[in-house]
């Protein structure tokens, strides 16, 4: 096991084999991030999402995908030209995987890709000495998308900041407020394979557990792409609050909650989730 790996299991507490795997997919996503930065990717994108959220603010749940957004909109992106700095930045650490475009079913903003590894061999590599691995296909794959979004609402803002492993980086990240209307505005748009994404709500505990306020003027351009609201709409942090409480009305918090508990270790953190408590926490909502 290269060293690098081993400092960065270092801060894991691994009770089973989802923990495990769990926690290959956190170091390939940071590793994925050491490689972009590497490759110049943050000149012309940020990062944002909830692995953002989690890398840089703490959020405290596993999340799957790696999502970026250019800094103006660009249809002629290239995806595949950050590849190399992916798979080069793994393969220098030992891991072997490779990164493969999707093809589009139908016309979006959203370009993505799969990066995958070979599940048994990395567990293998990973954890030495291992006895789970008896229990793995062999064709099993560690799969983590990466999306780039080359047509981005306006009004986001960023920050800088630095990872220090693998190797000291630096990205480009939406800031908290702009991170915060991504994450309402999924609330309010985002429906997952015919369900509601429930990680979405535990995210919009989260940045209102810490204080953040909203990007208004960037979470008002993107429920206008959605077309959500229309742009002579005047969207007020009460209209917005108004909306909010709306959509929880219409939840079925139960299947609200499946979605998130594979994704926590505290199960207890959803006890109190119901249509009161999310409206009345939203009455702490804020804007910038």
């Amino acid at each position: 096991m290269h060293q690098v790996i081993n400092q960065m299991l270092s801060k894991y507490q691994i009770n089973n084999i989802e923990d495990k795997k769990n926690a290959i997919k956190e170091i390939v996503q940071e590793i994925v991030l050491c490689g972009l930065s590497r490759g110049g990717f943050f000149k012309e994108a940020a990062f944002y999402g909830g692995t953002a959220l989690r890398i840089f603010y703490g959020l405290d749940r596993f999340s799957e995908d790696l999502d970026f957004s250019l800094l103006s909109k660009n249809p002629d992106f290239d995806l595949t030209k950050i590849f190399p700095y992916i798979e080069n930045e793994t393969r220098s650490i030992g891991l072997n995987f490779s990164v493969k475009e999707k093809e589009k079913s139908f016309d979006s903003n959203i370009m993505s890709a799969f990066l995958k590894g070979n599940t048994k061999e990395h567990i293998m590599y990973f954890y030495e000495n291992n006895e789970d691995t008896k229990f793995i296909n062999k064709e099993e794959m560690i799969k983590i998308k990466l999306e780039v979004d080359i047509n981005p609402p306006m009004g986001a803002t960023y920050d800088t900041k630095v990872g220090l492993l693998p190797s000291p980086y630096q990205v480009k990240i939406y800031d908290l407020q702009s991170l915060f209307a991504g994450k309402i505005h999924a609330c309010l748009c985002r429906n997952w394979q015919s369900r509601v994404k429930g990680r979405d709500f535990y995210d919009y505990v989260f940045f209102l557990s810490i204080g953040a306020k909203v990007n208004m003027q960037n979470l008002k351009a993107k429920l206008v792409q959605s077309e959500y609201i229309d742009e002579k709409y005047d969207l007020t942090i009460e209209n917005l609050k108004s909306m909010l409480n709306e959509r929880f009305e219409s939840l079925n918090f139960n299947s609200v909650k499946e979605d998130v508990l594979p994704f926590i270790r505290d199960k207890s953190k959803l006890d109190l989730w119901s249509k009161d408590f999310f409206i009345e926490i939203t009455k702490r909502l804020e804007e910038i």
